[in-house]
């Protein structure tokens, strides 16, 4: 394994904690070969001792020392397995939940991995990773059997001991050459397969809009050459794996065979004795799975570095936000950006006060992005973003996250009830009805036989898109943080259901003696008539500012973005 390969740590915190039940099922696994690689011998000598001379009572002492060794061996096999399958399944699972932890890191991921990608290396390349605990037992005990028997060759005949212990180095010497190939050609296949999931992913989430413009042959002929690389990537990575197994699996062959023809020679010749070339045949065949493992110890360790080196990429890759500082102190409801740059926005001063609602109207689409962009995930901007008087991306995330949510425009449902989408625990009471209604999601819920137990498919695949909308709507509002950021949350409903959510919105976040803040990033003019104040922002920064009503009577581009 090379020491500059990334995955090189994944791979030792791997053995070091499982150290206990790697190290206890490696030794009941070599203690299984040693019984097994004895096996030839004691039929030897079963030959030899009783067999030859007719003894009857060596006979039963040895049979039954022959059936103590496979008790034992039968034994040492199933405890040792039991170890390691149980070492390799939570090795797994804690590869595959250290990799969700990082992605669903408060900081966000820094990385450029798709989601399907990411979903393949938390599955497949984690899995890969973990049989690493299953390697190192088989190749501990292969030596093991293969140490034994190449010492009972010695004892018999010197040639055949030498031949077993210079050929096998060199034949894995052979064989490890090809190993940086298979590595390359495996990490290949892994990346294709999750472009294809990536791609998969998105185009199932999208079904819908492309059957509405027509697309989805579009989407299926892209699908389709992505789907192709994959497989051609993967072809190849067998072809590969498969060449090798062959060339290894014949050499094996060809080095068991050459002992057992020596072995012949040597008793034909009076060189050993009959129970002797018995003990030889018996140790050659029995080689044939040995020398297998080890032939193919190269290809095994390509393959876990390289899935290993997949999950480092993203366990080990940084954050977008830096360590939190302290909590931020002051009014925590109030947001203050002065002189933000950021992708398009140039020179944005916003100020958002306690009790306050907010609208936010941008000129150009990608301004509204990357508003709700730098308020979600406040990196790499110039300016100044405060909340409460504090930098927004020094503020520990859990707590920042609690005082200011951002809902973006594209929001995810999840597999379960319309319940279970929206609120998080089960007490939440009264208020878990006045969001639904304030949401106007209580309409999904009355149109279905079961309400709120409702069954919602994966990505909310069996709600509209104003369902959908209207769910997360919901969700935001019972969640109730101090600062809400809403980006075009009404664009798939129509016209009434706006009307209401606007309502929502009103009456239960800016009721009496109410100090949540409100901003929504919208065109919508029902929405922003709604609002206490509406800012228009122009190529980057704020050009004007004041009621709905007061801007479209006096701002001919702000009545151009909001009427259009």
């Amino acid at each position: 394994m090379s020491k500059s390969s990334p995955g090189t740590a994944v791979l030792r915190r791997a053995v070091a904690r499982n150290g206990r039940r790697l190290w206890t099922g490696t030794a009941l696994a070599s203690v299984y070969q040693l019984c097994a690689a004895l096996v030839p011998v004691l039929i030897g000598v079963v030959v030899d001792r009783a067999v030859a001379t007719g003894d009857v009572g060596a006979l039963l002492i040895w049979i039954t020392v022959l059936a103590l060794v496979y008790l034992v061996l039968v034994v040492t096999y199933r405890h040792g397995a039991r170890r390691l399958q149980r070492a390799i399944a939570e090795e797994g699972h804690r590869l595959r939940v250290e990799v969700a932890a990082r992605i669903l890191d408060p900081r966000v991921l820094r990385t450029d991995r798709p989601t399907g990608d990411l979903l393949a290396i938390s599955n497949t390349d984690a899995d890969y990773t973990s049989y690493l605990l299953d390697h190192i037992p088989r190749i501990t005990s292969a030596l093991v059997a293969v140490t034994v028997s190449a010492v009972t060759l010695l004892l018999i005949s010197a040639p055949l001991g030498l031949t077993v212990l210079v050929a096998i180095p060199i034949v894995l010497a052979v064989l490890n050459l090809t190993a940086p190939l298979i590595a390359r050609r495996v990490k290949e296949q892994q990346d294709q397969a999750g472009r294809a999931t990536a791609l998969a992913t998105d185009l199932v989430t999208g079904l819908r809009p492309l059957r509405g413009i027509g697309a989805q042959d579009t989407g299926a002929e892209r699908y389709r050459q992505v789907s192709r690389h994959s497989l051609a990537a993967t072809l190849r990575a067998s072809r590969t794996q498969n060449g090798y197994l062959s060339a290894a699996t014949t050499l094996s062959a060809l080095l068991t065979g050459g002992i057992a023809i020596m072995a012949g020679w040597f008793a034909l010749t009076g060189r050993i004795t009959v129970d002797q070339f018995i003990t030889v045949i018996g140790s050659a065949q029995f080689l044939i799975e040995p020398f297998g493992v080890l032939s193919v110890v190269p290809s095994w360790t390509a393959a876990a570095r390289g899935a290993a080196d997949r999950v480092a990429a993203v366990t080990q890759a940084g954050v977008t936000l830096p360590p939190p500082a302290a909590a931020p102190g002051g009014i925590e409801c109030d947001l203050r950006l002065t002189d933000v740059t950021y992708g398009p926005l140039a020179g944005l001063d916003l100020h958002v006060r306690p009790g306050e609602f907010v609208g936010v109207v941008a000129d150009r689409p990608a301004d509204a992005e990357a508003l709700a962009r730098v308020l979600a995930v406040p990196d790499s901007y110039k300016g100044d973003i405060l909340l409460g008087g504090e930098r927004l991306e020094t503020v520990d995330r859990g707590r920042a996250r609690r005082l200011l949510h951002t809902e973006p425009h594209r929001t995810d449902l999840f597999t379960g009830t319309l319940t279970s989408n929206i609120a998080i625990h089960d007490d939440h009471g009264g208020r878990l009805a006045e969001a639904l209604r304030a949401a106007a999601a209580d309409e999904v819920a009355h149109l279905h036989p079961e309400g709120l137990h409702m069954p919602v498919t994966e990505r909310g695949a069996n709600l509209s898109g104003g369902q959908r909308q209207r769910v997360a709507f919901a969700r935001a509002l019972l969640a109730g943080p101090p600062l809400l950021v809403l980006h075009d949350p009404t664009t798939a409903v129509d016209a009434v259901t706006e009307q209401a959510m606007a309502d929502g919105i009103r009456a239960l976040r800016h009721g009496p003696g109410a100090c949540y803040g409100t901003v929504v990033i919208t065109s919508s003019p029902t929405l922003l008539a709604a609002a206490d104040r509406v800012v228009f922002i122009g190529d980057g920064s704020v050009t004007a500012e004041g009621s709905h009503a007061e801007l479209v009577t006096h701002d001919d581009r702000y009545r151009r973005a909001v009427l259009r």
